[in-house]
């Protein structure tokens, strides 16, 4: 069952719950006499275009490298933060387009029965159903990702037994009208009337009964049914939102309320059925509402059910909250209530907007992944003007912060700020669809070009070290700090682990690309040359892979961030079978971590469950899930920072998919993390790199059959679970395959275009 349901409306906005098309998202509270729609609109945020380009940044680079490359990380830093900053190095925050408020006269809690509010993820519509003095009163809420408008319907079973108000309200920044063609209209401008145009335009049908406008407000008394039809833009992307907003509420009124719900479940369906995950139900758990649920995981029991959930709430939520031609999901997905939400609810590239889309291959949601490349392609001009009015470079860059309207200068502070791997590590995700796809044609038009860019920047800004390697700087391990024998305490390094991780892995898939490709001969041979004077890894006194260059101590040795793993994941550079000494030594950082309090933050959980899954620890990778959903789990499911940072539910589910299969390691790898809790279960639709579905059903722990599907030709290697072999190998007509196993028992098999090849193991 893939329902999130609850006996009590909302008390709370983490317990409200969420629907959205990518552009258009709300929060559905469920009350019955107040019924309170929060809605979001991705392209709402304060500010725009600017240039915040340091002058004084570039004549202070050498001078703030010296200081680090001399044990001084204080006064670097100190340098730093007066020269190389953004100026301002502040962005301005995302925010909500407002709320819309439907009230129902007499359905006071002391009338109401039977309550239930529930969000069908299977169909991307939540509900919210019960009865007052006899009769029963639905409302169905989805938003339509084809039509582009939010649409409610509201229903009794008793004949002219429905009467409610509805109105919208805006914190600041608004009016509310009632247009001459009888549609609420709520409009303003952020920033005062000085910032982005907005414009939410609410129409509603009645069946029954009347419908008149007093003030702010719209009635509806006497009617069988009704049905809500709101339409939202901005100047962000429309020159008029007032015209466009009348043409999608024109459309979908002509179109009508059958037609748009059937075009919505087949689009969404369409996503949302592609994968689908099993494992064994508790007929007694399913009868409980979620919230309940969720309580009995935080006293540690299990709810293998539960996590069945998660998992496709997690794929939800990116249906929801980034679709072709929307920004990317932000910090918040698309939901956010706040006129200043954490952190400004922006695009954080240290970690944050990566993981919202580890996700997206694996979980068979490619496109969901268009809208982060469109945010390189924003950051594109502005990033060339800080990369050579900062750093001297060719090439484009952009640090840990930025937003719709291209900033890519350091923000914040030069603690957090000075970490110029943003564009470097968000251009990973280009790789990886292409890796998925095989798309030749996407590698040459829009990844390599990219790809080129950011490595560009980074053969220019590496510099030589006393020992003669080539290091990133000023940069930082994110977020980290290191404590120096003299007892000072430091942020700014030269040559941070994760940085040597994420060039090596931009210019060894750039040099990959122009091979492919047949271009770029010199800026290949550069590449190369480079990569041979990068920094080795290296294992600290801890049995440790190293964060810096030094083997330096940290003040904090439960930091949330382990970037120094990155090669771990989401990179592919150590593994158990290929870099068993690295394997061991990133096993010892997340001993070593956990056992200081590492984990605290949902999205920093969910990463750990990821490495255990690429160690190849079902068990731990389980623990540290149920851990994600005991401690850092809303009501609703969302993620718990705290506060809600909806990454955690992304890097949950993408966790989830590395437990049942991986293909990092250069061969498809069946069950290769199977929590032993989970003894007996089947996924379907699940994507390896390399143009592959694949389908996996196990019982008592061990895999019994996989299908695999391939969209292109080739051989793959195909390695089942350890302990187990490969049986047989049919084609999809039933012909048998010869079977060759490697020592390891990976198998190689062929692979057509549409064809099947089903595999018996034991």
């Amino acid at each position: 069952m893939q329902t999130l349901w609850y006996t009590a409306p909302a008390a709370s906005w983490v317990e409200a719950l969420p629907i959205g098309n990518g552009r258009i998202g709300a929060m559905v509270f469920g009350g019955a006499e107040r019924e309170r729609l929060q809605i979001n609109e991705d392209s709402i945020w304060s500010g725009g275009p600017r240039d915040t380009v340091n002058p004084l940044a570039r004549p202070n680079l050498d001078a703030v490298r010296r200081l680090l490359f001399d044990g001084k990380p204080v006064a670097a830093t100190e340098l730093a933060e007066r020269t190389m900053m953004g100026v301002p190095k502040t962005l301005r925050p995302y925010e909500p387009l407002g709320d819309l408020w439907l009230s129902f006269p007499g359905h006071a809690d002391a009338h109401v029965q039977n309550y239930r509010r529930e969000l069908d993820l299977d169909a991307g519509i939540a509900t919210t159903a019960y009865t007052v003095e006899g009769v029963a009163f639905r409302r169905e809420v989805f938003v339509s990702a084809v039509d582009q408008v939010l649409v409610v319907r509201v229903t009794c079973d008793r004949p002219g037994a429905l009467s409610f108000d509805a109105t919208m309200t805006r914190e600041k920044d608004a009016a509310l009208s009632v247009m001459s063609s009888n549609r609420l209209v709520l409009h303003g401008r952020c920033d005062a009337g000085a910032g982005l145009a907005f414009r939410g335009e609410l129409a509603i049908e009645h069946d029954g009964g009347s419908l008149t406008y007093v003030g702010p407000n719209a009635l509806v008394r006497g009617a069988s049914s009704a049905v809500i039809y709101l339409a939202a833009a901005t100047s962000f992307r429309h020159r008029d939102p007032v015209q466009t907003c009348g043409q999608h509420l024109r459309d979908a009124q002509r179109k009508g309320l059958h037609a748009l719900r059937t075009d919505h479940l087949r689009d969404h369906r369409g996503l949302m059925r592609r994968v689908e995950l099993m494992l064994p139900a508790d007929p007694a758990l399913e009868a409980m509402p979620t919230d309940q649920r969720l309580a009995r995981v935080k006293t540690g029991q299990e709810d293998a059910g539960l996590s069945v959930l998660y998992f496709q709430f997690g794929r939800y939520l990116l249906i929801a909250s980034s679709r072709p031609g929307t920004l990317p999901a932000n910090l918040q997905g698309v939901w956010s209530d706040s006129m200043s939400p954490p952190w400004n609810s922006d695009f954080h590239l240290n970690i944050n907007i990566q993981m919202n889309y580890w996700l997206v291959e694996t979980c068979n949601l490619a496109e969901c992944a268009l809208p982060l490349f469109d945010l390189l392609d924003l950051l594109r001009e502005s990033g060339r003007r800080t990369a050579r009015e900062h750093y001297g470079c060719r090439g484009f860059v952009a640090h840990h912060i930025t937003d719709p309207w291209g900033f890519t200068t350091p923000g914040d502070g030069a603690h957090w700020g000075l970490w110029p791997m943003g564009v470097a590590w968000t251009c990973s995700h280009l790789w990886e669809h292409f890796a998925f796809s095989g798309d030749r044609d996407f590698l040459a038009a829009r990844a390599y070009p990219l790809m080129k860019e950011a490595a560009e920047f980074f053969a220019d800004y590496l510099v030589e070290d006393s020992s003669g390697r080539l290091v990133t700087g000023p940069s930082m391990s994110p977020e980290n700090s290191y404590k120096l024998p003299n007892g000072n305490v430091g942020v700014l390094c030269m040559g941070p682990s994760m940085d040597t991780q994420i060039v090596r892995e931009l210019f060894t898939r750039c040099v990959a690309a122009s091979e492919l490709l047949g271009v770029d001969a010199a800026f290949r041979a550069d590449l190369e040359s480079k990569l041979r004077r990068l920094p080795q890894p290296r294992i600290g006194k801890h049995g440790q892979i190293q964060e810096w260059s030094e083997d330096y101590d940290e003040p904090e040795p439960g930091h949330r961030h382990m970037s120094h793993l990155y090669a771990l994941h989401p990179g592919d550079q150590v593994t158990v079978a290929t870099t068993p000494d690295l394997a061991k030594a990133a096993r010892r950082v997340l001993e070593r971590r956990l056992a200081h309090g590492g984990g605290h933050t949902g999205w920093s959980r969910a990463w750990i469950t990821c490495f255990w899954a690429r160690l190849h620890d079902g068990k731990l990778a389980h623990e540290n899930f149920m851990a994600l959903l005991a401690k850092s789990t809303h009501p609703n499911l969302f993620d718990d920072h705290p506060p809600f940072q909806i990454d955690g539910n992304f890097g949950g589910t993408a966790a989830v998919a590395e437990m049942l299969v991986q293909s990092h390691a250069g061969r498809v790898e069946l069950l290769p993390a199977l929590p032993p809790a989970w003894k007996q279960g089947r996924v379907r639709g699940l994507r390896v790199r390399g143009g592959i579905e694949v389908d996996v059903t196990w019982r008592d722990g061990k895999a019994t059959t996989a299908t695999l599907r391939a969209s292109l030709v080739g051989r793959h290697m195909v390695q089942p679970p350890v302990g187990q072999r490969v049986v047989t190998a049919t084609r999809g007509d039933g012909t048998e395959i010869a079977l060759r196993p490697a020592a390891d028992g990976a198998v190689e098999l062929p692979f057509a275009v549409g064809k099947e090849v089903v595999l018996t193991l034991a």
